[in-house]
């Protein structure tokens, strides 16, 4: 009978880490809805930059909203 100090080495074997990104999704989703939700109100270049960057960034906008609505400091 042999006792092996470590028998847990992971040496010579490659570790793959598989994860799911159903969150990346569901915020592409959210993208191009915020997209198509402010670019329909678009008249002006300016408003159209604006635009982008408000489709972009709509999740800062939600916490923020939130946070202001249950008056979180």
């Amino acid at each position: 009978m042999t006792t092996d100090l470590n028998p847990n080495t992971n040496e010579g074997k490659h570790v793959t880490v598989k994860y799911q990104g159903s969150s990346e999704a569901v915020y592409g989703l959210g993208l191009i809805g915020a997209w198509v939700y402010y670019f329909s109100k678009v008249t002006t270049l300016q408003e159209g930059v604006m635009a982008f960057f408000k489709g972009l960034f709509w999740p800062a906008f939600l916490v923020y909203k939130l946070f202001k609505f249950l008056d979180i400091e």
